[in-house]
Order: structure tokens, then C-alpha cells, then sequence
């Protein structure tokens, strides 16, 4: 068991800063009541961590390669803590968000640095190993973040769910310090301050572009302005990258056909196995009528899928192409998600069981070879910045995915509404799609709401196969772009050496 512990200390902080992702979704009306505050106005409490997660896991790595990974992780990790503590004790809607950004930060620390760490710790047919429980983990903590949420919040109350935190990351601090090693680069010289920022404002203003379109549609002007800061912020990243002697991210590896191809299948995995989650909780919550901790059960198969396949993958990071088990998972995620279009007016809720599962056997096994193929792809010496790179990949797709997906389930609502004569449909769409239902029939006429309660019955399943529709064949699209791109690496994987930098490719 000794040579695990190190394994043990870095799933713990991967598990969660994954599962504090979702875990806050089941738990927002309960947070709204208690700090006095309208439910829609608490959306940034998820939108505020996902976005500094996914605008410094680039930035993080790269420190990490510099300074050292075992560092950075312990600082994430007391960040984490410190900032889990301040969500909890929070007295109003602000602190609480201001709270949920600075945990995201110290999740960009910890999430850019654990494969780095796992692929500095683990050769041979270790690392297989411990990159499938690691994958494993991910997987288990991104689809089982709503049940945990829904157990704390009704058995605690919602501030539970960030003062759990705090055990699991004091053994997290404690194993770390006790039998993880330091690695870095060993590389002297100047961070490329300029590149972290501008490729951090390109992901900040894409991010909170895209959470903007959700809330107030494509054509606002808070959406329009982000999106065009983030062209301009991107434009500026590259032209940085181009001319500075050391650059944060060698931007010829895009030139790669299989790295371009893994980093598309990372958003796209993301998008299509998880965005949809928090629509399907809306139907079985607002529609259906379910409790949290009933919602959060829905997902289970999937997550227990997921770690059954991902926890025995590891023969598939060793030899072999990586486009079969990559291709294959997402081909799997895809068909999964076909299958959830069976949801209909009066479906049971496990009518989505059958997909979940398959989708789920697509995430554990894709999972941890996508992480590893990436690191296969990239030197040594930049492991910190290729983890960060896939990660910030899987993360920006969450937050596409969640934008596309929620504006074609609206448009979707919206259609229907508009076809039975509702009027003002759109907008009563984009309340309903926004978790809004309670407070649709509320404040619907007496005599209107049995009547309208039936027709958003109809209403939710109709948007929702829709998404699946979507998100299923992003999916397929992808496993055939990879099949056809992603190839065999042409040297294996050499092991990391501290204190070495090989000379930049000119390539």
C-alpha cells in the first residue's frame, strides 16, 4: 500500500475541487432563502467558481512547471480550505460569491498540478494504474456532486456542503507534505507574465461571455462585449506566444493533428456527458417534483459506470493507439445520450438509466486516456502545462456546453409555448430554463396554472430530447475526428527528469 499513498493524497484534492463543480446546484433554493436573495441572483455562485477554475488552470501549470508542483498544489489546497471556511460562514449573496471564486482559484492550482504530480510519481505500469484511479475519480466526483449536495443540505443545511471541505483537505495537506515528492522543470528565466494574462482575460471573458448568453441571450450587450474582449484578449495571447523566447504554451503543438484532435475531445467529452445534468435536475425537480437528494440518485448510474470502467482502464495507457479507447468512449457518451431521448410527458425519471449507464462506461473509459495521451504528446518538462491544458479544455467545454445546451432547451420551451398560445413566450422559456418554474405558476392566474403545469409537463421532456439530440451527436462527431487524427506517438513516453528542459522544438 506504501507506494499509493501519494496517489491517495492527490485524489483527494481531485475529488474535491470536481465534485464542488455541482455540488452547489441542489442546494441554491435553500441558500436563496437564507441569505434573502432571489435564486437567479445566486447562479454565480456556480458561474464564479467554474470560471476562475477554468481562466488560471493554464496560468497555475505554468507556475507549477517553474516553482515546483508539489507547491502549488499545497498552496491550492490551503487556498481551497480557506475559502471553503469563508463560503461557509458567508452572510450574504456576495460574500458567498466572492467566496466561491477564490475556491475556484485554489482548484486551478490543484487540478493543474495532480497529473503532472501522478506522471512525475508513477513509471511503468504504475502510472497506467494510477492514471485510471485518477480518471476514476474524476469521473465519480463530477456525476455525484448533486446526491452528496442533496444528502448534506437536507440532513445539515446547505452550508455543510462547503464545510466538509475542510477534514478531506487537512488529510489531503497532511499526506502531501508526508510522501509526495517535488518535481518541476528546473527552467531558469522570466515567466511569461503577458502570455498568463492575456490567455487568462481570452478564458475569463469567454467564460463569463458564454454564462452571460444563458442568462440574457446572445444579442445582449454584456454578452456581446465579453465575447468580443475575449477575440481581442486571444488575438493578443498569440501574438505574445509568437515573440517571447520562453512561451507559457508553444502554440506549434496545435499544429499537431493528435493534440488538437485530444484537446477538442476534452471540451466535447465535457459538454456532452455533463452539461445537460442541470437540466435533466430542473425536470426532475420542477417537473417531477423530486427531493435533492431523490435528483442526485437519478445520476448515480452514470457515475457508478464511469468508475467501474475508469478505475480498470489503466492496460489502455500503455501501447496501442489512443484514438480506440478515446474514440471509443466518446462514441459510447454519444449513444448514451441518444438513449435519454426516450424521455416523454409522464416518463419515470429512470427512463434515463439506460443511457446514463452507457454514457457513463464512455466517460470512465475515455477519461484517463485523454490525459495521458496529451502527456505523451508533450515533453516532460511542460507536464504541468499539458495537464493544465486538457483540463482547461474540459472545463471551458462544461461552460460551452452549459451555454449552447441551455439556449437550445429554451428556444426549444419556447416553441412549444409559443405553438400552444402562451404569451410572452420566450420569456416565461427563459424563466423556466433558468430554474424559475416555482415562481412561473405562482404567479400564474389560479384558474391557468393546472393548465399550464401540464403543458410545461410536455414543454421540459421536449427541450430536453432535444439537448440529448444535440450533445449526443457533438459526441459521435467527435469520436469519428479523433479516429481519424489521433495516431500512435512515435516515441514512448520518456520519464520525467527534474532540473532538465530538452531545447524547444522548432517544429
Amino acid at each position: 500500500m506504501r507506494p499509493w499513498w501519494p496517489l491517495v493524497a492527490i485524489c483527494l484534492g481531485t475529488f474535491v475541487l470536481l465534485v464542488d463543480v455541482t455540488i452547489v446546484n441542489v442546494a441554491l433554493p435553500p441558500i436563496a432563502t437564507s441569505l434573502g436573495t432571489s435564486f437567479s441572483s445566486l447562479q454565480w455562485v456556480i458561474d464564479g467558481y467554474a470560471l476562475a477554475l477554468a481562466a488560471l488552470l493554464m496560468v497555475t501549470g505554468t507556475l507549477a512547471d517553474r516553482f515546483g508542483r508539489r507547491r502549488l498544489y499545497l498552496v491550492g489546497l490551503a487556498v481551497f480550505a480557506l475559502s471553503s471556511l469563508a463560503c461557509g460562514l458567508a452572510p450574504s449573496a456576495g460574500a458567498l460569491v466572492a467566496a466561491r471564486v477564490a475556491q475556484g482559484c485554489g482548484g486551478a492550482a490543484m487540478f493543474a498540478t495532480t497529473a503532472a504530480l501522478l506522471a512525475a510519481t508513477y513509471q511503468g505500469p504504475r502510472r497506467g494504474t494510477a492514471f485510471g484511479v485518477w480518471g476514476a475519480v474524476n469521473g465519480l466526483a463530477a456525476a455525484c456532486g448533486p446526491l452528496l449536495g442533496g444528502l448534506l443540505t437536507e440532513a445539515w443545511g446547505w452550508r455543510a456542503i462547503f464545510l466538509v471541505n475542510l477534514p478531506v483537505v487537512a488529510v489531503a495537506v497532511v499526506l502531501t507534505l508526508a510522501v509526495v515528492t517535488e518535481s518541476s522543470s528546473g527552467a531558469a528565466g522570466r515567466v511569461d507574465v503577458a502570455g498568463a494574462a492575456s490567455f487568462t482575460l481570452a478564458s475569463g471573458a469567454l467564460v463569463w461571455g458564454l454564462v452571460s448568453a444563458g442568462e440574457r441571450g446572445w444579442s445582449a450587450t454584456p454578452t456581446v462585449l465579453a465575447l468580443a474582449l475575449a477575440a481581442l484578449a486571444l488575438v493578443a495571447f498569440v501574438v505574445v506566444e509568437h515573440r517571447v523566447a520562453a512561451p507559457m504554451l508553444d502554440l506549434a503543438l496545435f499544429a499537431d493533428r493528435s493534440f488538437a484532435a485530444l484537446m477538442v475531445a476534452a471540451a466535447v467529452l465535457s459538454a456532452a456527458a455533463f452539461a445537460h445534468l442541470a437540466l435533466v435536475s430542473l425536470w426532475l425537480q420542477s417537473v417531477l417534483g423530486l427531493t435533492p437528494i431523490h435528483a442526485g440518485l437519478v445520476a448515480l448510474p452514470l457515475s457508478l459506470a464511469s468508475f467501474t470502467v475508469s478505475a480498470s482502464a489503466g492496460r489502455f495507457l500503455h501501447g496501442g493507439s489512443p484514438a480506440r479507447p478515446v474514440a471509443g468512449g466518446l462514441a459510447l457518451i454519444g449513444a448514451g445520450v441518444l438513449l435519454m431521448t426516450l424521455v416523454g410527458p409522464g416518463s419515470s425519471p429512470w427512463v434515463l438509466a439506460p443511457g446514463l449507464v452507457v454514457a457513463g462506461l464512455g466517460v470512465g473509459l475515455a477519461t484517463p486516456v485523454l490525459v495521458s495521451a496529451t502527456l505523451a504528446v508533450l515533453p516532460p518538462w511542460r507536464a504541468g502545462v499539458g495537464s493544465a491544458a486538457v483540463n482547461t479544455f474540459r472545463q471551458l467545454g462544461l461552460a460551452v456546453g452549459l451555454a449552447v445546451l441551455g439556449t437550445v432547451f429554451a428556444g426549444r420551451i419556447g416553441s412549444v409555448l409559443a405553438s400552444a398560445g402562451v404569451p410572452d413566450a420566450d420569456g416565461l422559456a427563459a424563466a423556466v430554463a433558468g430554474g424559475g418554474t416555482p415562481g412561473v405558476l405562482a404567479a400564474a392566474p389560479p384558474a391557468a396554472r393546472p393548465g399550464l403545469e401540464r403543458l410545461l409537463g410536455t414543454a421540459f421532456p421536449a427541450g430536453l430530447d432535444t439537448v440529448f439530440l444535440v450533445a449526443g451527436l457533438a459526441a459521435l462527431v467527435a469520436a469519428l475526428l479523433v479516429a481519424l487524427l489521433v495516431r500512435p506517438a512515435a516515441r514512448p513516453e520518456p520519464a520525467p527528469e527534474q532540473g532538465t528542459r530538452p531545447a524547444r522544438s522548432a517544429a
